[in-house]
């Protein structure tokens, strides 16, 4: 059993992240309880009502307390500090409201883009994003597909689900701990159409990045719509992008389109992380024999117009179709997408910094 000696020790470990001062020094741990069967419960006295930092700061102190030997659970209640506390961390007097840019620290901005409609970058998108929280890393969706967008589905999330604070909208979070920014997840219906005009699309999806409490992201990935205009110039020319992941099927056909996208990132210089392959083959549970349903692949074709690699060709899979309608994506473990994570993760590390948005 542990004692509470290091239970504060690991504790202090955890940091503000907006103050950049640990959570023991700033008094913000209360009512600290060990338990006979392995449980530690304590309050985490916030320095505002609301703090869109708190589950940032509660996931850092419980993933620090499991690490410890004989801790089964970590309890976390949420209080707030009176406005002498707050002064006496603050000398100047109680703490003015920061701005997003102190709270949103993204590391890699990537675009998962085809050009062609219909070729599964959002499921691609979806599960490349579990896959890459499985290795524990932090991730965030934005859905740049403003009038087709198909994200919050296939993770469950309510339609209107969305909520604001003094600092920004906060992020639907899907059980497993994703963050996700959808037109979908501010209608109050599912199926009401979103009849915009290209400005307002574009404006939607800088309001998405710019005012949207993203915190700490080790990954956002921007779910693109088909084509090459609007939406897809906002997020290369407006957003930090640093890469884009392609999404194609085997089709000749796909092959023509996608090959515009390519030409488009290409003009505007942004680096290709590389290919992926939807649909590639579907492989029979009776003889595990592969068949190219769509024909021939033209992968390889795109990679070399992109001077990239194709990362992986993904079989066809009814299993996600049933888990994505059931909006349970996130059960799906599929071995291909934790290779394809792992090598983006690896290529993301390669890539040079973003460059500054145009203003």
């Amino acid at each position: 059993m542990v004692n509470r000696e290091q239970v504060i020790n690991a504790l202090s470990t955890v940091m503000d992240p907006e103050l950049n001062r640990g959570l023991v020094e700033l008094n913000m741990v209360r009512d600290l309880e060990i338990k006979e069967n392995g449980t530690i419960s304590f309050t985490l006295a916030l320095t505002i009502p609301g703090c869109p930092l708190k589950e940032t700061m509660a996931s850092d102190a419980r993933e620090a307390l499991l690490a410890l030997d004989g801790v089964k659970q970590v309890d976390i209640t949420f209080g707030t500090m009176t406005d002498e506390e707050r002064e006496r961390i603050m000398p100047q007097g109680a703490m003015p409201l920061p701005k997003l840019s102190q709270f949103n620290k993204v590391e890699h901005v990537l675009a998962i883009m085809s050009g062609k409609g219909g070729v599964g970058k959002s499921s691609v998108t979806a599960m490349l994003a579990v896959a890459l929280n499985r290795m524990g890393l932090k991730v965030g969706i934005l859905d740049a597909d403003i009038t087709g967008p198909s994200i919050p589905r296939l993770f469950g999330l309510p339609s209107g689900g969305l909520r604001g604070s003094d600092q920004g909208i906060l992020p639907s979070i899907t059980k497993t701990g994703i963050k996700v920014m959808s037109t979908n997840l501010l209608l109050q219906d599912e199926n009401l159409p979103v009849i915009w005009r290209g400005p307002m699309i574009t404006g939607v999806i800088q309001q998405f990045w710019n005012d949207t409490l993203w915190g700490r992201l080790d990954f956002l990935l921007v779910d693109l719509p088909p084509g090459t205009s609007d939406a897809a110039l906002t997020v290369t020319q407006q957003l930090p992008l640093q890469g884009v992941l392609l999404v194609t099927t085997p089709q000749e056909l796909a092959a023509m389109v996608v090959k515009k996208a390519v030409g488009m990132v290409n003009t505007l210089g942004i680096p290709m992380l590389g290919v992926v392959e939807n649909m590639s083959f579907f492989r029979c549970p009776d003889n595990g024999k592969e068949y190219e349903i769509f024909g021939p692949s033209h992968a390889g074709e795109i990679a070399k117009t992109g001077g990239c690699e194709v990362l992986a060709r993904l079989s066809i899979q009814p299993e996600i179709t049933r888990l994505g309608d059931a909006g349970q994506v996130e059960q799906a473990v599929l071995p291909e997408f934790a290779d394809l994570a792992e090598r983006v993760e690896r290529l993301a590390s390669l890539l040079p910094p973003p460059k500054e948005p145009k203003k």
